[in-house]
C-alpha cells in the first residue's frame, strides 16, 4: 500500500507520486506519514521534505504553507519547494552569508532579526538539499 503524494506551490505542481513514506517539516517539528495515518491538517515550517518512492529517498527544500494528511493521501501546498537539481548553490550560499552578517549585526541599518533568521534557515536548507543532487 502506498500514499498518493501531491506537492504544489502557487506556480506549479512539483511532485505527484506514489510514496511509501513522507517526512515533512511542520512548524512544531518533523513528522512522518505512512499509509493509514490518521487524518490531520498542519502548517509547514522550513526544512527538508523527503519521500520514499520505490525504495529511493527523494529530498525537496520546502518553506511555508500547509500539509493535509488523509488515510492514503498527503497534499502539500508550499510557499516554495525546490528539487536538489533546481537549486542555485552559489545564490543560496550568498543568501546564507547575507543572513549571517545581518544576524551578527554587521549589516548597515535596522535589522529585522526574525526575517534574517528565516532567510538563514531557508538558505541552509537549500544548501543541504542541493548537496544531495545527483544522489
Amino acid at each position: 500500500m502506498a500514499l498518493a503524494l501531491e506537492l504544489a506551490t502557487p506556480t506549479r505542481l512539483v511532485v505527484s507520486a506514489e510514496a511509501d513514506e513522507v517526512v515533512v517539516p511542520g512548524v512544531e517539528g518533523y513528522f512522518g506519514v505512512l499509509p493509514g495515518h490518521a487524518a490531520f491538517l498542519t502548517t509547514l515550517g522550513t526544512g527538508e521534505l523527503t519521500y520514499t518512492e520505490r525504495g529511493h529517498q527523494r529530498p525537496l527544500a520546502v518553506s511555508g504553507g500547509f500539509a493535509e494528511v488523509r488515510d492514503d493521501k498527503v497534499i502539500i501546498l508550499a510557499d516554495t519547494a525546490e528539487r536538489p537539481e533546481e537549486i542555485d548553490r552559489a545564490r543560496a550560499e550568498r543568501a546564507r552569508q547575507r543572513a549571517e552578517q545581518r544576524l551578527a549585526g554587521r549589516a548597515q541599518g535596522d535589522i529585522d532579526f526574525a526575517r534574517a533568521a528565516a532567510a538563514l534557515g531557508r538558505a541552509v536548507v537549500r544548501l543541504q538539499v542541493a548537496s544531495r543532487a545527483g544522489g
